[in-house]
């Protein structure tokens, strides 16, 4: 071969060379629809490179699913795309569209947890708002390796997953979703630490006792009173004897707490028990918490409800009894009208 002939090989194979360059540099930077709309794109947790390529094709997002899947590789990008939902489209340069997977910005859901959720309402309200499977987000609260994973003192993490406003993405895993609830918990519970130690209770004590409080008051200004209400019983080793706790023991309440409930043994029905249920009947939140660390002092050992959202309190069972019968009476009264 010549070497005329070599050199025009030469230079078609550069020319060839900056040909693919360019046509890769072009097919990075160019959208495959200037001007068409975002759209919602969900990168599941474990989903790999060529799945994410093939779905991001298959939405008509990007085309050419192998250069991409190349461009990513040649960057060492495709080990760095992080799950969640994002907002893309075929407005988006294939280039553009791989950055924005790599920094992970999401597209996130406000969602609140209200203070008294029980963990099978929380895992309701995520399912609803498409951020859950409940099944599978209850099957953690209740594994006990799990909490172990997280420090709960508890085989279960009701109660300790926190009542905030959280902003969660699409395909955000259960046990990511959990692991947050948990460590604002932690973070909460931080500033705590030395009322805990100085109320002579444990941490689980504590959560479960500012559960019941939480369940059995709207009102944040009774909530130190209800503390104390039920903190004298078990000082006095009386039952607490606190409706909530039964209902959070029975299976499908339906709404009605009747006498037969009120006698049938549960571990969580304090009329029958003496002392805390096992755990937690809810998730409270930190007024509940703090009502139970610092509770008034009073000589209070009943209450009874109002009917307009507040309670009765009294020291005696004689007073108490003329209460319910004032105050159910009047109950009574009112709806056979």
């Amino acid at each position: 071969m010549s070497r005329r002939t070599l050199f025009y090989s030469f230079g078609i194979l550069i020319i060839f060379g900056a040909a693919l360059l360019l046509g890769f540099g072009y097919y990075l930077m160019t959208p495959l629809k200037p001007g068409a709309p975002k759209k919602a794109f969900v990168v599941e947790e474990g989903a790999t490179l060529r799945q994410v390529a093939a779905r991001l094709q298959e939405q008509g997002i990007i085309k050419g699913k192998g250069l991409f899947v190349l461009w990513a590789r040649v960057t060492g990008a495709g080990t760095r795309i992080k799950s969640g939902e994002y907002l893309l489209g075929p407005s988006m340069p294939p280039a553009k569209v791989l950055a924005t997977l790599v920094r992970g910005r999401v597209r996130t859901h406000p969602v609140t947890i209200p203070e008294g959720f029980t963990a099978a309402q929380i895992a309701r309200l995520l399912e609803a708002k498409g951020l859950a499977d409940k099944e599978e987000f209850l099957k953690l609260v209740k594994d006990p390796e799990f909490a172990r994973a997280l420090k709960v003192p508890s085989s279960s993490l009701e109660g300790y997953l926190y009542p905030d406003t959280y902003y969660f993405s699409v395909g955000l895993s259960p046990r990511a979703i959990i692991k947050e609830m948990v460590r604002r918990f932690w973070e909460v519970m931080g500033q705590l630490s030395e009322e805990i130690e100085r109320s002579g209770m444990s941490l689980h004590e504590v959560v479960t006792l500012a559960s019941i409080v939480e369940k059995e008051t709207g009102r944040p200004e009774e909530r130190p009173l209800i503390a104390s209400v039920f903190l004298n019983r078990l000082k006095k080793g009386m039952r607490l004897e606190s409706d909530p706790t039964v209902i959070y023991g029975l299976k499908d309440f339906d709404g009605n707490l009747t006498r037969r409930h009120l006698a049938t043994p549960t571990p969580y029905n304090t009329y029958q028990i003496k002392g805390l249920p096992p755990g937690p009947i809810a998730n409270p939140g930190i007024d509940s918490i703090k009502a139970v660390l610092n509770p008034v002092e009073t000589d209070f050992l009943y209450f009874v409800s109002r009917n307009d959202g507040t309670h009765h309190f009294s020291s005696t069972l004689r007073e108490h009894n003329k209460a319910v019968y004032k105050f159910q009476k009047h109950r009574k009264s009112r709806n056979n009208r």
